[in-house]
């Protein structure tokens, strides 16, 4: 504890120059821990996709329909808890840019199990009994105020049978969604309605939506679905939710491999920073260091106290940079669910942050240590 004055005054004798390196390495971890949170995230956003959730969907892709009428063949599978039809379409509400999803649904089916969505049993029974009744997911209803009641136009990409393409709807409950690849811009709606009134499309779905008892059996539910319906003219292809966000992460790349090269070329380039600071300032103190060795400081004192200065300014800057990270969560959770940093990412910025700290200031530590007091002092 002695020491720190000294090691403060090292390091405020520059102002500027230390003011200028302890921002770069904030920025230096704040980015480390922004990246680290995202893999976090995409990571959690996986792990918490549903595996006993299948999609049966059109083997060439998801815009082709299916005959509603295949649900049967599907249920017949054995290990199929529970599957029901769905058919999407995409609505805007006042303006184009207000997006949302209608998902059409027979009530009378077990879709609250099947969709894990948490809604009260008067709003099930509300939406059973009410042909133009939907159910708003809650992110909508606070983002517009809609309530119980409320009639709501939208419009959409299906034409009715009369040649328009809004479509008014009831408000008669909410759900939230515990399923992160969920969404919280859906509306539940009667698939029934939707059917009827339509010029297109009649009897057919967008994909069925299918729960298995065993969700380690995904991949081989998966196979015996589609096996079903091989070289039939209605081939479909079946991946659970779990799967499908594990396709959509890799389709952006190796992530984990992209961070750690980002990481590393950040942490190379501060690297050089802290090391070319370090050297500047032992360069600048030579005399002060001389005089320190006169008074009686070991050459191992001047080294670890050189070190000391460099640990100091990193580990306190990653400190603060990976606080930065952490309090902009809240706002990128928005856009990517499980984002967070936890204690062994904490530790490892840290531990990361010390690293360069001592790699960078090995050098001119050593050249502290090893000065020539006569050589020095002669200089001045």
């Amino acid at each position: 504890m002695k020491y720190l004055p000294l090691i403060w005054m090292g390091l405020w004798r520059k102002r500027g120059r230390t003011i200028l390196i302890f921002l770069q390495v904030v920025v230096a971890f704040t980015l480390f821990g922004v990246l680290q949170g995202l893999k976090t995230g995409a990571e959690h956003a996986v792990a918490a996709a549903r595996a006993d959730l299948l999609i049966v969907h059109s083997r060439l892709g998801f815009g082709n329909p299916l005959p509603v009428g295949i649900l049967g063949q599907i249920k017949s599978v054995p290990g199929v808890a529970e599957a029901i039809p769905v058919d999407l379409a995409p609505a805007t509400y006042q303006n184009p840019n207000e997006q949302m999803v209608l998902v059409a649904i027979k009530p009378d089916m077990g879709w609250v199990s099947a969709f894990m969505y948490t809604i009260s049993a008067a709003d099930v029974r509300a939406f059973g009994a009410t042909r133009t009744g939907v159910l708003v997911n809650m992110g909508l209803v606070k983002k517009y105020g809609w309530k119980v009641g409320d009639h709501i136009p939208l419009k959409t990409n299906v034409v009715q049978r009369n040649g328009s393409s809004d479509w008014t709807f009831d408000v008669v409950g909410t759900f939230t969604d515990s399923d992160i690849a969920g969404g919280d811009r859906n509306i539940l709606m009667h698939y029934d309605y939707l059917n009827e009134a339509r010029v297109t499309g009649k009897d057919t779905v967008t994909h069925f939506a299918v729960r298995i008892a065993d969700p380690r059996a995904a991949a081989t539910m998966s196979d015996a679905i589609d096996a079903r319906f091989a070289n039939s003219s209605n081939e479909t292809r079946s991946e659970s939710i779990r799967e499908m966000a594990q396709q959509n992460l890799q389709s952006i790349g190796d992530l984990e491999f992209l961070i750690r090269a980002v990481v590393a070329a950040v942490l190379a380039a501060l690297l050089f920073a802290t090391a070319t600071m370090m050297v500047q300032s032992v360069r600048e103190r030579t005399s002060e260091i001389a005089v320190l060795k006169t008074v009686g400081f070991t050459n191992a004192a001047v080294f670890a106290l050189t070190l000391a200065e460099s640990a100091v300014i990193c580990v306190a800057a990653g400190g603060v940079g990976l606080a930065v990270a952490t309090l902009a969560f809240p706002y990128a959770s928005r856009f990517v669910h499980g984002i967070s940093l936890p204690w062994s990412i904490i530790l490892l910025g840290l531990a990361s942050a010390l690293a360069v700290a001592l790699v960078s200031a090995a050098v001119p530590a050593a050249l502290a240590a090893r000065l020539e007091v006569a050589t020095a002092l002669a200089d001045r």
